[in-house]
């Protein structure tokens, strides 16, 4: 398997996920750059096909697999959002489709992620491990994983936002995403800077899931018990392809507080009219609170998604 993520990578990419992935808008607010001291870019993946940039990269990776392969079924494992892009990208091509999610996962992503026609297997994860769940399945049916994060063409996938943002904004100074395992910060940073090898890359990343922000400072990948409402960015650890390139590429992981990530969320939902998920609104909460250097002048804000459960807004 090919590890080394090249811009061009990224760019055939863009061209095998045409059929399905969506070219998301860019939004702007004066009230938010009022607020946050800069001029931000808000690429706006809460309004991609199924909701969340993952298609990106969920897609890229099952395009691009043999006939064989796809008759013998794909398996993904996620709390939701990749969950819900693997089930599309599998009904594109005809493939049958087994997702391993948490019992606890937003009752929307669950019901959505059947929607589209997977079959979903529960665990409880305080005491079940997904992988091992994942890996039985596949010894027993020999499907396909379709890994949330850390494959080459995963990262590839993702990275093709910051194709589309880069054209649809290109002053920016710097660009920043929210990061859980890392597949769209990597997947960006290599995108971005091979369009302006200038341009500042940071992550988002919630204080009480922190694992990013601590391996970026000791320079190895570092895991953590996460409990945060961003559930999307609970991953306990970095993955190695794509923690390899945050410590090339980016500048820094600014942490968010619980508090922060709510109040991005209303602002974005009152000011701009967009919903966006806990998750997504990560990287819009480090800008709005200004944990971005004060020289940074135009950022592109990726929005990763906007899949929230009713309650669970109601509860912000």
């Amino acid at each position: 398997m090919q590890t080394e993520i090249t811009p061009a990578l990224v760019r055939q990419a863009a061209e095998r996920i045409r059929p399905i992935a969506q070219r998301t808008p860019v939004l702007t607010s004066h009230s938010f750059d009022a607020e946050s001291g800069v001029s931000a870019f808000f690429k706006c993946e809460n309004l991609q096909k199924g909701g969340a940039f993952k298609i990106r990269g969920a897609s890229n990776l099952v395009f691009s697999l043999s006939k064989a392969e796809l008759e013998k079924g794909l398996i993904a494992y996620s709390s939701g959002n990749h969950a819900q892009a693997t089930a599309i990208a599998a009904r594109h091509v005809g493939a049958a489709c087994t997702i391993v999610m948490p019992a606890d996962a937003p009752h929307s992503k669950l019901q959505a992620t059947r929607g589209y026609g997977a079959n979903i297997v529960t665990y409880d994860r305080s005491r079940e491990n997904r992988e091992q769940i994942t890996t039985a399945i596949i010894e027993k049916t020999g499907a396909t994983l379709i890994p949330p994060f850390d494959h080459p063409f995963i990262i590839a996938g993702q990275g093709t936002a910051a194709l589309e943002l880069l054209e649809q904004a290109p002053q920016l100074d710097a660009l920043i995403t929210p990061i859980g395992g890392g597949g769209l910060l990597s997947g960006c940073a290599v995108a971005a800077k091979s369009v302006n090898p200038k341009i500042r890359i940071f992550g988002a990343e919630p204080e009480q899931a922190n694992d990013t922000y601590l391996s970026f400072r000791s320079g190895q990948r570092v895991q953590v018990n996460s409990d945060t409402i961003a559930d999307g960015l609970r991953s306990p650890m970095p993955g190695e392809l794509t923690f390899a390139i945050i410590r090339a590429l980016a500048e820094d992981i600014l942490l968010v507080s619980e508090d922060e990530i709510r109040a991005a969320l209303k602002f974005l939902l009152a000011r701009m009219k967009i919903l966006v998920e806990p998750s997504g609104a990560a990287s819009a909460a480090a800008v709005l609170f200004r944990k971005l250097p004060p020289d940074v002048a135009r950022v592109g804000v990726v929005l990763s998604g906007g899949n929230v459960d009713f309650d669970q807004l109601a509860g912000m």
